[in-house]
């Protein structure tokens, strides 16, 4: 039988060539990767340093003077009306003072002009058998706020004591000159025997009429 042939034997110191390759490009890459990787590193230093120490600086100066600018701007926009506001305080101090003054007389006005109204009264006139009658409307002028709410309150004792008044003038009283001031002055007399003594100043007779 053939002798089996033995492999070759590997060449001396092959091994070892190839684990020193490997080894120096290993080396090599590392090398080669290390700016890179300390670049990627220091990247977010460099930008905290610099958002931190350069950035927000400007950032906070340039928002500083507008800001101060607005606030400044602000205290002169606030001066200047209150300022308007006082110069315009006396005019609107004024208004009620002129006002107050227009009151004043309103209520002498007021105290001298309130009124309440008795209408169509009729009564006989006297002498005349019932044939004749008088119509007669008047507007009471007394004074105080409560002046028209007591009119109302006694109006059937005002009535009373108008008709009574007015029944007891015949043809010739209410013909004759100046039967209207008579009648006036007489119904005054009565209406304040029941609303109180000057309760009513005056009457203005709106009717006053013989059918």
């Amino acid at each position: 039988m053939a002798e089996a042939k033995k492999p070759a034997p590997a060449p001396a110191g092959a091994p070892e060539g190839e684990a020193a390759a490997a080894a120096q490009a290993s080396s090599g890459g590392i090398k080669g990767w290390l700016p890179l990787i300390v670049t990627i590193l220091a990247m977010p230093a460099l930008a905290f340093a610099t958002t931190k120490f350069i950035i927000l600086p400007k950032i906070q100066s340039a928002m500083g003077a507008p800001a101060g600018g607005a606030a400044h701007g602000d205290s002169e926009e606030a001066e200047a009306p209150a300022a308007e506001g006082g110069h315009g305080a006396p005019a609107a101090h004024a208004a009620p003072e002129s006002g107050g003054h227009g009151g004043g007389h309103g209520s002498s006005g007021g105290k001298g002009k309130a009124t309440a109204s008795i209408n169509k009264m009729i009564v006989n006139v006297a002498g005349t058998m019932g044939t004749r009658y008088l119509v007669a409307s008047v507007t009471l002028v007394g004074s105080g706020a409560d002046f028209k709410a007591k009119v109302d309150d006694h109006r059937d004792q005002l009535l009373d004591v108008a008709t009574g008044t007015l029944s007891n003038k015949t043809i010739a009283d209410l013909e004759k000159p100046g039967a209207r001031n008579e009648v006036r002055a007489e119904l005054v007399s009565v209406f304040n025997t029941v609303l109180g003594a000057s309760a009513v100043k005056d009457i203005y007779i709106t009717e006053l009429a013989i059918q």
